[in-house]
């Protein structure tokens, strides 16, 4: 077994952890999207990583009743 085939589940479960850490914490997920956007929304183009995350940000923080103040 070289190095990299050895390094590998570990890359895989760091990422699960961090998707599932994102999950928690309400992050959004870029990966998560583009393959929505894949699957679901073939003819649209799908958005950069900066506006996913400026949307995301509004779509949180713009609509009453997502926060507690």
């Amino acid at each position: 077994m070289t190095a990299r085939n050895a390094e590998y589940p570990l890359r895989l479960r760091l990422a699960r952890i961090a998707h599932v850490i994102r999950r928690i914490i309400g992050a959004p997920d870029y990966e998560r999207y583009l393959a929505h956007q894949r699957r679901c929304h073939v003819n649209e183009q799908p958005l950069s990583r900066e506006a996913f995350a400026k949307d995301a940000l509004a779509r949180r923080y713009n609509q009453p009743g997502n926060r507690c103040c």
